[in-house]
């Protein structure tokens, strides 16, 4: 996905196509409160009832023929551009764990969550009265370009094959992760309003935006959590440009926006066989 602009498909939206028939990458817009993967059974769903499946249950993946995936998740607490992968586009979707992404985050000064963000408990205010922006700026130095970073403990990643963050809801006993190398290729201040300030972030993958807010407000000798997160770019795709709204769910925006990819020769012709005759039977129901 590296280099070069997005560059739509040519499949005339005149022509009938299956689900099946689909595959590249294209982006969503998340709003806030949803997980990641609730989004994306939500929009399996809303593209299953289009292709006429009845009671679809985007949950069973079992005898379901719509292959979809998603990737670099978002927090439930934050929004923006989710990149989903369609067929053999899933394939791809690994490009976007490591590509580079843009973020806007609005920290708050003084106040520890255990989640690092707003939906978590406080467990810890301190004094941010001696903090300037000067001071943000000046701090911000240190965090950008190869750092290492303490992922955060209510976090999608795993042990033992369940997230850290089920196991701690559980009531499990979770230990850190150890600190890992990441980039930041840009880091900036916008806006200083005490409590509150807002940072724009252009990072790597393995990057956690609310384990820098949260370093960051001990820096600064203080403490801080992430209040907002906006994800305006994840690879090539940006919010402004690609991210399709809910109510742009349907087959005729996806062909518009995706980013094909190419459908491997050595799948089996049974597959592509099955696919055209698919096709050509819509076909043929819409032209009667």
């Amino acid at each position: 996905m590296a280099g070069g602009p997005l560059t739509n498909t040519a499949v005339p939206l005149s022509t009938s196509l299956t689900l099946q028939s689909l595959n590249g990458l294209f982006a969503i817009y998340k709003k806030q409160g949803p997980t990641s993967a609730d989004v994306l059974n939500k929009l399996k769903e809303v593209l299953l009832k289009e292709a006429g499946v009845k009671n679809p249950n985007p949950r069973k993946r079992k005898k379901q023929n719509l292959k979809m995936g998603h990737g670099g998740t978002l927090d439930s607490a934050a929004s923006g551009v989710l990149v989903v992968g369609v067929g053999h586009g899933t394939k791809m979707l690994s490009t976007m764990l490591a590509g580079s992404k843009k973020y806007v985050a609005v920290g708050e000064l003084g106040k520890a969550t255990d989640t690092l963000d707003a939906t978590g408990s406080v467990i810890q205010e301190k004094d941010f009265d001696h903090v300037t922006k000067a001071d943000l700026e000046e701090k911000l130095k240190a965090f950008t370009g190869d750092i290492m970073q303490v992922p955060p403990l209510y976090s999608a990643l795993k042990k033992d094959g369940q997230r850290l963050s089920v196991l701690l809801k559980k009531g499990h006993k979770v230990e850190a992760k150890p600190a890992r190398p990441v980039t930041v290729y840009n880091l900036s201040l916008q806006g200083f309003n005490p409590p509150h300030f807002t940072l724009d972030i252009e990072c790597g993958g393995g990057f956690y935006v609310r384990s820098l807010v949260d370093d960051l407000g001990k820096a600064l000798s203080s403490c801080a959590h992430v209040k907002e997160l906006i994800r305006t770019k994840q690879g090539q795709f940006t919010l402004e440009e690609h991210a399709l709204r809910e109510e742009q769910w349907t087959l005729e925006h996806i062909v518009r926006t995706m980013q094909p990819c190419e459908v491997p020769k050595s799948e089996p012709p049974s597959n592509r066989s099955k696919t055209l005759k698919e096709t050509n039977r819509l076909d043929k129901e819409k032209a009667e």
